[in-house]
């Protein structure tokens, strides 16, 4: 069934989130099983609608939250650390934008995606490190990704990854991940079901320019 045909779900995240790292797979066994055309948009925090960064949270909020992370990677069987060495991310800019630039040039970004996801939360990997995200790339799509990983990235690439964060400011969006379909949000990976359920009842929407 042809892109245009095939009903919309575009994925507003952060590349660092945990809780896009969780839904990434389910995300990705949904696409596939409705035959949805998945759109991923990856964002930094959306400060302008109320987004907080985890560590300047009071602290029961910072306990809760790796309460939660316990209970999920339990609950769905995924390796993740509950301390990973290298979060909070330095940067999360180039493992972002090196997604977007390797879906653009028609690679399989859902794969490098959640293999930075998986780097960051299973496996204590920088992604902030340019070496890393290249070792990342190689080992996820081969030679052809890794000069899509770039810093400073080319400005068509900037420019997508800043029109992201306009858009998700301008539907509403304040946490991550946030799943859109026919403009209607699902914030969290636990709303998965009611995704899937939308994308079996919406209308095929064409789909969008890369």
């Amino acid at each position: 069934m042809p892109a245009g045909e095939r009903p919309l779900v575009e994925a507003f995240y952060g590349i660092s989130s945990p809780w896009a790292y969780f839904g990434a797979p389910r995300l990705y066994d949904i696409v596939e099983r409705t035959g949805a055309y998945l759109r991923l948009r990856p964002i930094r925090i959306i400060e302008a609608n109320g987004g907080i960064p985890l560590r300047t949270r009071p602290d029961p909020r910072q306990d809760y939250h790796a309460v939660e992370l316990d209970r999920w990677r339990r609950h769905l069987g995924m390796d993740l650390n509950l301390k990973p060495r290298f979060y909070p991310c330095r940067t999360i800019e180039p493992a972002a934008q090196a997604v977007i630039a390797i879906d653009r040039a028609g690679l399989d970004a859902r794969s490098f995606s959640l293999a930075v996801q998986r780097a960051l939360w299973a496996q204590d990997r920088d992604i902030a490190d340019l070496d890393a995200l290249k070792a990342i790339a190689r080992e996820t799509l081969g030679e052809d990704a890794v000069a899509l990983v770039a810093n400073p990235q080319q400005p068509a690439i900037v420019a997508a990854w800043n029109d992201n964060l306009t858009e998700a400011e301008h539907l509403g969006i304040f946490g991550t991940p946030t799943y859109v379909v026919n403009g209607e949000l699902f914030w969290g990976q636990d709303r998965l079901d009611f995704v899937e359920r939308a994308l079996l009842t919406t209308s095929p929407t064409p789909a969008p320019a890369p």
